[in-house]
């Protein structure tokens, strides 16, 4: 806590840490201890019972946030010719030609928060499939974004489609809104959430899987939640 700002041991000092608080309630005190000026992110982390050395046990899949993010998220397309027309119409930010392909091989960087592609497009992006892979952007089945539905698939991100995935900790990390949602619509994004996390246990994980589950605004203090 040495490092920590004064508002923030302040607005701290207001949760009981050896509680665990009923997600209303603890969406409450997560609004009333932001300390940002600006409209903070609220995030969910969650630690889970898996093994992270077994690879069958990484915990990943896709949940459609019913009243949105709150966050516009850059999407990059990388389509085939005809598919270019559809993709800017629904929403997409970049079209990932070979222009923009060899940008991302010589500058090591991506100028987008989420890439989705064709199937017969995947093979062009062989060449930087490492540095996709590296920033989690490499589109893949299991997150929906490898799509022969590129409309639809586009549309759901926009709308407020998330994929998560387990860290190298064995923690899952989500944003489900911003501190300026109505309480209902924060509860609701994360019951949307928790129900897709407790729906993607892994099949041979046998002890327990959702240890512990807390809930933080930006750069706030966090909230232990029951679950």
């Amino acid at each position: 806590m040495a490092n920590r700002s004064k508002r923030y041991k302040e607005a701290s000092q207001k949760i009981d840490r050896k509680k665990e608080y009923p997600i209303a309630e603890a969406i409450q005190i997560i609004k009333g201890t932001a300390t940002t000026k600006f409209d903070s992110s609220v995030e969910v982390h969650i630690s889970l019972g898996i093994d992270i050395k077994k690879a069958e046990q990484t915990v990943r899949g896709t949940v459609m946030i019913p009243h949105g993010l709150g966050k516009k998220r850059r999407i990059a397309a990388f389509v085939s010719p005809e598919k270019e027309k559809e993709a800017k119409d629904a929403g997409a930010d970049i079209i990932g030609d070979e222009s923009v392909i060899k940008e991302i091989k010589a500058k090591k960087k991506c100028a987008f928060d989420i890439a989705i592609a064709e199937p017969q497009i995947m093979k062009n992006l062989g060449s930087i499939a490492k540095i996709l892979g590296q920033k989690g952007l490499m589109p893949n089945p299991k997150t929906d974004t490898i799509t022969k539905d590129v409309k639809k698939t586009i549309e759901e991100l926009n709308a407020g489609k998330a994929m998560f995935r387990s860290d190298d900790s064995g923690n899952i990390h989500q944003m489900i809104g911003k501190v300026s949602f109505d309480d209902q619509k924060l509860e609701e994004n994360y019951s949307a959430f928790l129900d897709a996390i407790k729906k993607a246990k892994p099949e041979t994980l046998k002890g327990s899987y959702i240890k512990q589950v807390y809930l933080a605004s930006s750069m706030g203090p966090s909230v232990k939640v029951s679950v």
